[in-house]
């Protein structure tokens, strides 16, 4: 076998994970080696015992691997493993890898890091409003929305994100035929259809419970520069998702909210505690320059050769003398919302930077 399917079969085998596949590397060498090894040297490994260590031994009684090929081919889905070179190197960073990823829709070539955008599931006009409005700016800015297609904030955030033609991940707390909600099944398609994808490391078959979604929550914030938190209580399961990004060493954002609305006590809380207060795109933006080291921008950065038409237009009217946004407004004829959404963009690529006073000059 490769170690590809050790890594497949090891996921497939219940109450294993990546602390205890780990493991097993160290001990063995290589998964393949522990699938063959005698039950009493899988006794030896930390965290194998009475249970754990027969039930890998015989790993062939439980284990159908060609099925579950079978099945996830039919469903139209990949599955990479720590061992492919397509599996995120973002992810293998953080402390508990997943085993494997099983993916519907397009695998990035370079997965290009993105933003985490998380928070309540029961939320308010105003958390909807400004988790879309804050995705949109992302998405349309070429920065990946990743979220959990859950109820109320992660559902606007992909929306939002789909509104601007941008990227978006969904990383779901169940298996990818067990679609929760279910009521997502179509924005998931959607998803799909512009070019984005769904991700989950459980088995299929598996439904959602209590201790998926922290699972699934850490691969949120592993796939993320940072993850943005709108509108959480104290007890939502978002803010785990902020833990989670803390410990993995990425940058927490926050929106805040009215004082007397429990569901922005969360948010609070995160900015008290130091979270970055986000009133705007740019505070997020701004964030990301500092965020992405040299070495790990994915793509080459855009010449003004490989500009859209608005893009031009906007450019055309910059020079490296200071330029207000009514100036370039004037000149361009595009209207303003076109013409700020547009210096975004032209600022992630590093060809325009924002000076103080809403002013903008070429870079380039």
């Amino acid at each position: 076998m490769t170690e590809s399917e050790a890594f497949f079969i090891v996921n497939l085998v219940p109450g294993i994970g990546p602390q205890r596949a780990k493991r097993l590397q160290e001990r063995f060498g290589t998964l393949d080696r522990a699938l063959v090894a005698r039950e009493a040297d899988l006794r030896s490994v930390q965290g194998f015992g009475d249970e754990l260590a027969p039930k890998l031994a015989n790993w062939e009684k439980t284990v159908n691997l060609a099925a579950e090929q079978k099945r996830a081919v039919d469903l139209g889905l990949r599955v990479i493993t720590q061992a492919d070179p397509e599996y995120p190197p973002a992810l293998k960073e953080i402390y508990d890898p997943p085993l494997c990823l099983y993916i519907k829709g397009t695998i990035p070539a370079t997965w290009p890091r993105g933003i985490g955008v998380v928070g309540s599931r029961e939320t308010s006009h105003y958390g909807l409003e400004t988790a879309k409005k804050l995705s949109y700016q992302l998405a349309y800015a070429g920065v990946p929305v990743i979220s959990g297609l859950a109820r109320g904030i992660d559902t606007a955030a992909h929306l939002g994100a789909l509104a601007a033609k941008g990227t978006t991940w969904a990383v779901l707390g169940c298996g990818l035929d067990k679609m929760y909600p279910p009521e997502n099944d179509a924005l998931a398609a959607k998803i799909v259809e512009a070019g984005g994808c769904l991700i989950s490391e459980l088995p299929l078959g598996t439904p959602p419970d209590k201790t998926t979604f922290p699972m699934r929550n850490r691969i949120v914030s592993g796939l993320s520069f940072g993850v943005l938190v709108i509108e959480a209580g104290r007890q939502s399961g978002a803010l785990i998702t902020a833990r989670q990004a803390l410990d993995q060493g990425r940058q927490v954002f926050a929106v805040p909210g009215r004082i007397d609305n429990p569901l922005a006590q969360g948010c609070h809380k995160l900015i008290k505690d130091g979270a970055k207060l986000v009133e705007s795109v740019e505070d997020v933006l701004g964030e990301l320059e500092f965020l992405f080291p040299s070495d790990q921008v994915s793509t080459p950065r855009p010449q003004p050769g490989n500009l859209t038409p608005d893009e031009e237009k906007v450019y055309a009217a910059l020079d490296r003398d200071e330029t207000s946004i009514d100036t370039i407004t004037q000149k361009t004829g595009l209207p303003s919302g076109s013409v700020s959404s547009t210096l975004l963009r032209l600022e992630m690529r590093k060809l325009v930077k924002q000076l103080p006073g809403k002013v903008f000059v070429r870079t380039s």
